[in-house]
């Protein structure tokens, strides 16, 4: 594995670029803007997403003495597709290990739906591998009607859009709790443009059949499961109370599986918590750093159960 960085124009934030698989990721590393450091966290965003759905809450978390490492997934963003189309959780399980490898210290992980259920299996299976999680939108036991419209959504995209116009139409249908942009223009960080037409930032092959089977999901859930139960470091579980992915019932059950994890409902907010309403979630995350570093048992007193 190799890294490589280059200096943007934004003070302390430098893009870096990671091999895992062949593959080069690349995300934006962001210092602390004081002297006391706090320690590290790897932002890693839902499928379809890229690292800039992370801007301001890494420039918040930043600015509170953490280093901070947003990654552009596999497919998606600025990093490599996959020659051979593995999107697979285990393919992003390796490519986190890269990214905690890179930056030499066991980090906070916080990861939304896909990039959340990639941290708690990696952190399952290695134990040492991080200091805490932070779970956006996302247990074991996801809605299947919920995960489906996600899936069906990026689909819907395959063929390209016309305009900008139209991309912010597709969103606005899809995520209703979030209001509709007033200028599209913001989204072309999220897409390609080619050939006449506006296409989504990542691989279309990340919805292929062979990631999304009831097979591939059983398997995923079981493998949660089990992560979940060996958890011994800091937790918080994000949900959003209009969310059709992550139901209330299934964060009893991972709290029931996490006795000391922190929940946190974030009111009007759907399965884009963390960017329905970012400075809500941002604040909370926090003061869940602030337990991490000052390296608490895990039990302090936070949001109350669902």
């Amino acid at each position: 594995m190799s890294a490589s960085t280059d200096v943007r124009n934004e003070p302390d934030d430098t893009v870096v670029r990671i091999e895992s698989d062949g593959i080069v990721l690349v995300g934006d590393l962001r210092a602390p803007s004081g002297r006391d450091r706090r320690g590290a966290a790897v932002l890693l965003h839902g499928g379809g997403q890229t690292r800039h759905s992370w801007r301001r809450t890494a420039r918040r978390l930043a600015g509170a003495g953490w280093a901070v490492l947003s990654l552009d997934l596999r497919g998606h963003g600025e990093s490599g597709w996959a020659p051979d189309g593995d999107y697979l959780l285990d393919a992003h399980v390796r490519d986190l290990r890269a990214a905690v490898e890179r930056l030499g210290e066991p980090p906070v992980l916080v990861g939304a739906s896909l990039g959340g259920m990639t941290s708690l299996l990696a952190l399952g299976e290695d134990p040492g591998l991080a200091r805490g999680l932070v779970l956006v939108d996302v247990t074991p036991r996801t809605e299947r009607t919920g995960t489906s419209a996600v899936t069906r959504f990026m689909r819907a995209g395959h063929d390209g859009f016309a305009s900008l116009d139209a991309v912010a139409d597709a969103v606005a249908a899809y995520n209703p709790h979030r209001p509709r942009p007033r200028d599209p223009a913001g989204l072309r960080k999220n897409l390609r443009h080619r050939d006449g037409r506006w296409y989504w930032h990542w691989d279309p092959r990340m919805v292929a059949e062979r990631q999304t089977t009831p097979e591939t999901l059983d398997l995923n859930e079981r493998r949660a499961v089990a992560a979940a139960r060996s958890l011994r470091v800091p937790t918080m579980l994000v949900r959003g109370t209009g969310s059709d992915v992550v139901s209330r019932d299934g964060a009893r059950e991972f709290l029931d599986l996490v006795p000391s994890a922190w929940y946190l409902e974030v009111e009007g907010t759907g399965h884009m918590v963390a960017g329905d309403d970012n400075d809500v979630f941002t604040g909370n995350l926090l003061a869940f750093l602030r337990h991490v570093a000052e390296d608490a048992d895990g039990r302090a007193a936070g949001p109350e159960r669902p």
